[in-house]
């Protein structure tokens, strides 16, 4: 039943990206609103197909350019933040490269980076700072990589040259980059806790062969991810480009610790409990 079902999703998200596909390449060709809507609204309707349970906390910036900064686990980050923001990322050069998945990321208006050449580094700067300056929310990982979702990887301060531009305000006048914290971490398989033995099921990192690991991960059934925003900060109040990858790092990799915990909820409501293996994760990546 697990494989019949994972069929009947993976066929109707084929039929889907067959319809948005043309949609939204007629959207940025003709500089349509759409084209930054169409986005959010399909992946949200993603989520209630493979059963996506997205629990929000905080508020996303949406009314200004901002970068956003998060850790990563898996491609479903991409489902479950667009799902929840009108936004575009930063993706290594070799997603464009990818077959379909290289197409949807250029269709949401992804900026690739070169991170083998570093004479590239200042022209993504640019395309950053020209975007951010347009309004829109780019969405940055900083680990420069997927981690395993039960422990995160060390941020690389490099990848947050473009936190040192300055965008015009409102009014014109430059103002730094809004960097906004964002924690994400997956917390329930079926309604269940998830404990660090499943979660490889979800996260995708390492050597791990891209659609083998999708199959697997779609039959696995509903799931549960928190994210969580922060109040942004910027280069100058954090008090330099290395420094504000520290803070954004401590205080995301806080808010996954919680969250694998079970202590996300809001205040008052029940918390989901915790496995005993999950326990051993959580002491482990506090210490």
């Amino acid at each position: 039943m697990q494989s019949l079902r994972a069929s009947a999703l993976l066929f109707i998200f084929l039929v889907s990206v067959a319809l948005g596909i043309p949609y939204q390449s007629m959207a940025l060709r003709f500089g349509w609103r759409d084209r930054k809507y169409f986005p959010h609204r399909f992946h949200k309707f993603l989520c209630a197909l493979f059963g996506i349970r997205v629990h929000v906390i905080g508020t996303p910036v949406q009314d200004r350019g901002v970068l956003m900064v998060a850790n990563h686990t898996s491609y479903f980050d991409i489902i479950a933040f667009s799902s929840v923001a009108r936004l575009s990322f930063v993706a290594k050069a070799e997603v464009a490269k990818w077959p379909l998945f290289g197409t949807l990321a250029r269709l949401q208006r992804t900026v690739f980076v070169d991170r083998a050449r570093r004479s590239a580094t200042g022209d993504v700067r640019d395309q950053i700072r020209d975007r951010l300056a347009e309004g829109d929310a780019l969405v940055l990982f900083p680990e420069g990589t997927s981690s395993d979702g039960n422990l995160m990887l060390p941020f690389k301060s490099a990848l947050l040259g473009a936190a040192e531009a300055e965008i015009p305000d409102a009014a014109g006048n430059p103002q730094p980059v809004p960097v906004q914290p964002v924690a994400a971490a997956y917390v329930g398989m079926h309604g269940l806790p998830m404990g660090r033995e499943n979660r490889p099921l979800i996260a995708w990192y390492g050597d791990m062969e891209l659609m083998p690991h999708l199959w697997e991960a779609v039959k696995a059934g509903p799931i549960d991810v928190v994210i969580e925003f922060f109040e942004p900060m910027t280069v100058q109040s954090a008090g330099g480009r290395k420094e504000l990858a520290a803070k954004l790092e401590a205080i995301i990799r806080t808010a996954q610790v919680r969250a694998l915990a079970g202590r996300w909820q809001p205040p008052g409501a029940p918390e989901m409990p915790v496995k005993a293996a999950e326990s051993g994760a959580v002491a482990q990546a506090a210490a």
